[in-house]
């Protein structure tokens, strides 16, 4: 096989392998991708600025997000159905994490349930919540992210209604997933996904089959998906959960100044500026272009993290520049699953964090926590 050296390697093999149903998950936008595209390509307008003859014979990537000490600032993002890029997808991506130093954070919306993620790692792992009609459930949720010694709770803002992604519609993708004839011959001609697939029992929606009132085979879990997304949350929702979990409290999906105030307010610990992959409202800036106004205006008050569009290290290093002290990545890792299982996702994290290292290197900076915009060249 010829040597995987960036994400881009990692991706291609990963639609080689995974049924194009669930590729084309991971890998497309809302509506015209505007802002699926603008995440990463935004990132290559922010231009650094090289030294030399500096001492860069001892550095360090080594920092702290949310209060947890992290090989690299980057965590794992929450992707809903990471177990259907790979057989028990979350738990392999989870054990990698841990072996190299970066948290986890799993979705509600996961196929291993949290208790699967709890039994097969030691490190404590994130838990991201999306908040539900069903009061009870969520409540549940957090009891059972907490039994199981998770160290935060990333609460999810931005799905209160979903944006439509044109390319899962045509591939029938819902939830359960719609089989066609042509979805169902995609996954026959995958036959190392199918093996393994067929070689777990962990194929439903763990989090929720079993727990949902009501929902106890993949059949129920539709309709109850479509009437439990709550257009109703509010910033009261957020301080309800606030006085629920007692932990460090992330809130995801922070986009705009003015909400990042707010989220200020609320008492959570860290916002991650955010637009959901370019999931959800098409033409909304990316988040490397939002991320700058939402640090001018909290300050150190609040930590900022972001994710959308990170593909390399050197994206991590620019988000750092600008001001965020914790990245995340969703699929620079799930490509990596869907290529090579968990060796994929340590591969990915090995990737980025060579480039992280080299590129800080080359900007004259032996420590990830003394980057700062002085690194990057003024735009002109």
């Amino acid at each position: 096989m010829t040597p995987v050296t960036c994400i881009e390697d990692l991706r291609a093999l990963a639609r080689r392998r995974v049924p194009r149903m669930f590729y084309d998950y991971v890998d497309t936008g809302s509506w015209t991708q505007s802002t699926y595209r603008a995440n990463e390509a935004d990132f290559q307008q922010l231009k650094f600025r090289q030294r030399v003859a500096v001492d860069i014979g001892q550095r360090s990537t080594r920092s702290t997000m949310a209060g947890q000490a992290v090989a690299m600032p980057v965590a794992l993002a929450p992707t809903g159905m990471a177990g259907l890029q790979h057989a028990d997808g979350e738990i392999l991506a989870a054990r990698a994490a841990e072996r190299f130093g970066v948290p986890f954070t799993l979705s509600t919306a996961s196929i291993c349930s949290i208790e699967d993620v709890a039994a097969h790692t030691h490190a404590p792992f994130w838990f991201q919540l999306y908040v539900m009609r069903d009061r009870d459930f969520v409540v549940r949720l957090i009891e059972r992210a907490r039994a199981a010694a998770c160290s935060a709770l990333v609460l999810t803002l931005d799905l209160q209604i979903q944006g439509q992604r044109h390319q899962d519609i045509k591939n029938g993708l819902s939830v359960p997933p719609r089989f066609t004839p042509s979805s169902l011959w995609a996954m026959l001609s995958r036959p190392r996904w199918c093996a393994g697939m067929l070689g777990t029992p962990r194929r439903n929606f763990g989090n929720i089959i079993g727990h949902a009132k009501g929902v106890n085979s993949v059949a129920g879990v539709a309709e109850w998906t479509l009437r439990q997304f709550d257009p109703a949350l509010n910033w009261n929702d957020v301080a309800w959960i606030r006085r629920l979990w007692d932990g460090k409290l992330i809130l995801k999906g922070v986009q705009d100044a003015e909400d990042a105030q707010l989220a200020l307010a609320s008492g959570a610990d860290a916002i991650v500026v955010s637009n959901h992959g370019g999931r959800q409202l098409d033409g909304a800036p990316s988040s490397i272009a939002a991320l700058p106004a939402i640090v001018e205006a909290v300050g150190e008050r609040i930590e900022v993290h972001m994710d959308g569009g990170i593909r390399s290290g050197q994206d991590v290093l620019r988000a750092r520049a600008l001001g965020a002290r914790g990245t995340y990545i969703g699929r620079a890792f799930l490509y990596g699953l869907g290529a090579l299982g968990e060796a994929g996702v340590t591969r990915t994290l090995e990737i980025l964090h060579k480039e992280l290292d080299l590129s800080m290197a080359f900007c004259g900076h032996t420590d990830i926590n003394a980057v700062d915009r002085s690194i990057l060249l003024p735009r002109t």
